[in-house]
């Protein structure tokens, strides 16, 4: 039976889905993924429109209502204009809207939508979604941690929705409580009752710092450096480990640490103003002692923290003030206060030792997740641990049922969870930005050898207020509206759900060690809620064993092992999908992986081969594949990297059991004809470079998919890792028909930079190649691109180019080099941002722009397969930057028509 095609599978407005996605990860308050820290979580935006495009009709799929193309074409932009107000963050809630997107789901379900299950709800984006756009919302996950944050955004909001507040101190009265208002405002009365509580018993290991005019402070944070005795016989001095003595870079209140060397001791002062000293840190774990100025190898540093003859001295205290925050020189009193004893309870719980690159600390001695955190913090953080079960005992005191005292139990054990990823002794000091950097700036703990403590009574970031402000305005965000339900259940087992929808990000591979991370907040909820739920927290850590990824140190190291669970497990769970799913709603599956992997001539991916294995095994078919922008450039990853930014959706149906067999070579065929227009397509849309590879997958293996097998020349059917082989074969193919395209100097510095980059290469073989290409050393030399002296030839670098007017203005007008252009516009973005490339841009009225914007593609490629990580980087970041350059190009011309009406308009009135 054939059913009708969905939005999804026809056409989306992809540019805008991707810059509503990279925008919503700047934002912060009221965002759910600030509830509670959950890696690799897909923006809410592309969650919501995957979901409704999956459920609302093409109108290709009514040709009686909409018989022509250019019909269908405007309902589309119709549907397009609901999905584009639907997914804007500031339209979250807004009732009208989502209205209009709910009518069109059941318009095009009969009434009849669809529940849907996540099964690897993780941050739980999805399922928060479909509840949004007034589904039944089903979310399962091994890990508890996940298992809590999706119950805090799907199951416990609607129970309490547009219920008022039990505290005493609630403020509306008979008032109107819009969807969980008053639960949030429980949260904020129960998790100040806990702040006070907790001031009571261990305020005084925070005391206030004095200045020196009299004036006490509240403490925002001390500032610490681990230390080791320097292996001078002639010093033996406690030697710093530092990476800064600055503090602050703000101009004109500039800050630095100033060390004080008497005989064998150190002493610090603060000091305002710009000069700081040099720090001892040299290189990666490499410093020298400031007393003798020897070098310390790293295995002398290595040795001492194991052996536990590290230590800690105080660099500093940053301190509130009337403008602003102050730095002031440390003293006996706030060093003592600072060293209390450990408390009796703690989580003594280790860390798993086979995950290499979890916490680079270990390195260092660190080996229990209790290790992470100074005496002062593991006080703190288990005193308010103890305080969630006293609050849920005044909750029922003041008329609050058992199940609710529960449910307020999550969200303030949740605050505990936000404030240890800011109160370890991983947490460093930001001097550009006078603030801290979390325990997790990536997915992973780098060593931190000098690190902030942060003072959870004071007003500033890393406090208990602002945390528990960030989760009460998540509260308030939250839809509340249909019921949820979250189960705690591996992918593989049957959850007994039929007739659904699924969408899901599975775990890519071996990129994230989610359980093993999840241990850092796992040990703090489970302080905080194991009588609460039992049953989720019976274990002292996150079960691992039976976690969907491909970590080989959990299989003695055996990549083949870890590959085979991994492979046995997706199969079994895209099965276990294939039972749950309604044929009239396609299936959505987010992934990325980036290929990196050579096997001959050939580029593959052992994780996009077993996802992919799995899913068209389980008997699915492949009916779309969109590339969604699901990360920020900014983000720690990124920068300066050639990191994926995209994640691919791919867009399953169950394969009809008619599904005809092919031949290798009619595969082949069909993908060259459906291959190129989607590649093209991809290019339009600005897809970048650095996931250009991944995205041509979908279409590629969405031929391959509809066909029952595609059979080899021996009668033997083709592997997926073989498929992936010669989709990439063929964008190898598009790319080379693309430098036929270019003019023929632009040729010849495409296959000299293939061969040479920008390296000598002899004179005589330049000009073979030259000849070969109908141009000319002289002439290239001449335009600024080459170097030819002394029978030496090599390709100029961007920095080399000359980037004069006049000589602009004769390559790209009167020679056309796209090859020219590219540099000066990459160099110019480089240098002077999108600014500096609109203006080249603006000067231009012929298609070289977008010619030079395809020829960044080719280079990346070249570069990327090369292993050239800064020259991928330089072309890839072009591409990125291309819609903001096209954006600053329309308005310096409207900036230069305005300029010239007003020109004619003097010339008139002078008239």
């Amino acid at each position: 039976m054939e059913y009708k095609k969905k939005l999804i599978e026809v056409a989306l407005p992809l540019e805008t889905i991707n810059t509503e996605s990279a925008r919503e990860k700047s934002i912060r308050h009221g965002h759910p993924s600030t509830l509670h820290l959950w890696w690799a979580r897909r923006p809410l935006a592309a969650a919501r429109a995957v979901i409704w495009s999956s459920l609302v009709d093409d109108p290709s799929s009514h040709p009686e209502l909409f018989p022509t193309e250019k019909e269908q074409n405007k309902e589309r932009q119709r549907l397009f204009a609901i999905l584009e107000k639907m997914i804007k963050w500031e339209n979250t809630n807004d009732s009208e809207i989502l209205s209009e997107a709910k009518a069109e789901i059941m318009k095009s379900t009969g009434g009849n939508p669809p529940a849907l299950l996540d099964p690897f709800a993780g941050g739980g984006a999805i399922p928060l979604e479909a509840q949004r756009l007034g589904l039944e919302a089903h979310a399962s996950d091994l890990n508890p941690v996940a298992v809590m944050i999706n119950k805090a955004m799907i199951e416990i909001p609607p129970k309490y929705a547009g219920k008022p507040p039990i505290n005493p101190d609630s403020k509306i009265i008979g008032g109107s409580w819009i969807r969980a208002a008053g639960l949030a405002d429980d949260v904020r009365y129960y998790g100040e009752w806990m702040k006070k509580e907790a001031l009571k018993r261990i305020g005084h290991l925070y005391p206030k710092v004095i200045d020196k005019h009299g004036q006490k402070h509240i403490v925002i944070a001390w500032i610490w450096a681990r230390t080791v005795i320097c292996p001078n016989p002639a010093c033996g001095c406690e030697m710093p480990l530092a990476s800064s003595f600055e503090l602050s870079k703000k101009k004109g209140k500039e800050a630095h640490v100033q060390p004080i060397i008497e005989g064998k001791n150190i002493r610090y002062e603060v000091n305002y103003g710009k000069n700081a000293p040099k720090p001892p840190k040299t290189g990666r774990g490499r410093f020298k002692c400031i007393c003798c100025g020897e070098a310390v190898k790293p295995e002398h540093i290595h040795a001492e923290f194991q052996a536990k003859r590290s230590g800690t001295h105080l660099l500093a205290i940053v301190a509130e003030a009337a403008n602003g925050r102050i730095y002031l020189s440390p003293n006996e009193d706030h060093f003592n206060a600072a060293k209390c004893s450990m408390p009796e309870k703690i989580p003594e719980a280790s860390m798993n030792q086979d995950c290499s690159d979890l916490v680079s600390g270990r390195g260092y001695g660190f080996t229990y997740w209790h290790e992470l955190f100074t005496n002062r913090q593991l006080t703190v953080l288990g005193t308010l641990s103890e305080l969630v079960a006293k609050a849920q005992d005044q909750i029922e005191s003041d008329g609050g049922s058992q199940e609710y005292a529960r449910a307020l139990g999550v969200y303030l054990a949740f605050v505990i969870d936000k404030m240890t990823d800011t109160n370890s002794s991983f947490v460093s000091w930001n001097i550009t930005r006078d603030g801290l950097r979390n325990t997790f700036a990536r997915q992973a703990i780098p060593m931190v050898f000098d690190y902030a403590e942060v003072n959870p009574f004071s007003n500033s970031t890393g406090c208990f207020d602002n945390a528990i402000d960030w989760v009460i305005k998540c509260i308030q965000h939250f839809p509340a509206s249909i019921g949820g339900d979250v189960q705690h259940l591996d992918a593989q087992s049957d959850n007994n759900l039929r007739e659904i929808m699924v969408s899901t990000d599975p775990p890519y591979y071996d990129n994230i060690s989610y359980a093993d991370l999840s241990d850092f907040f796992y040990i703090w909820l489970r302080q905080s809620l194991k009588g609460s739920y039992p049953d989720l927290f019976g274990t002292m850590l996150v079960p691992k064993v039976e976690e969907l990824t491909a970590m080989p140190y959990r299989f003695n190291g055996s990549k083949d092992n870890a590959h085979k669970f991994f492979e046995d497990g997706m199969l079994k769970t895209f099965k276990q999908i294939n039972a749950y799913v309604r044929d009239d709603v396609p299936t959505s599956v987010y992934y990325a992986y980036k290929q990196s992997e050579n096997d001959g001539d050939s580029i593959a991916s052992t994780g996009w081969e077993t996802m992919l294995s799995a899913i068209i095994q389980a008997g699915f078919t492949i009916t779309g594949t969109w590339p969604m922008r699901t990360e920020r450039a900014s983000r720690t990853i990124g920068i300066e990297t050639n990191a994926l930014a995209s994640s691919i959706i791919l867009v399953c149906r169950k394969r009809p059991m008619d599904a005809q067999t092919t031949t290798r070579r009619d595969f082949i065929n069909v993908l060259k004809r459906e291959l190129k227009p989607a590649l093209l397509n991809l290019q339009a849309s600005n897809i970048a470079p650095v996931d250009l590879a991944q995205s041509a997958i979908g279409p590629g293996i969405g031929v391959y998919s509809r066909f029952s097998k595609v059979l080899e020349s021996d009668g033997n059917s083709m592997s997926v890792r073989s498929a992936l082989q010669i989709i990439n074969q063929e964008l190898d193919y598009y790319f080379t028909e693309q430098d036929g395209e270019l003019d023929r100097d632009s040729r010849f510095c495409v296959d000299l930079y293939t061969q040479y980059a920008f390296n000598d290469m002899k004179y005589g073989e330049a000009d073979v190649l030259a000849r070969a290409k109908n141009t000319s050393i002289e002439k290239l030399r001449s335009a600024g691109i080459l170097s030819a002296e002394k029978g030496v030839v090599h390709l100029l670098t961007r920095d080399d180019i000359c980037m004069t007017p006049s000589s602009q203005t004769k390559n790209r007008h009167d020679d056309g080099i796209i090859w020219l252009l590219t540099q000066q516009l990459t160099q110019a973005l480089s240098e002077e941002g999108v600014t500096g490339a609109a203006k080249i841009v603006a000067s231009i009225y012929t298609s070289e722009p977008e010619q030079a914007k395809s020829l960044a593609y080719r280079l990346f490629q070249i570069a990327e397969r090369k292993g050239w990580p800064g020259e991928a980087y330089a072309y890839n970041s072009l591409v990125i930057a291309w819609p903001d350059v096209q954006s600053k190009v329309a308005e310096l011309h409207a900036q230069l028509m305005n300029a010239e009406q007003m020109s004619l308009f003097d010339i008139e009135i002078n008239k």
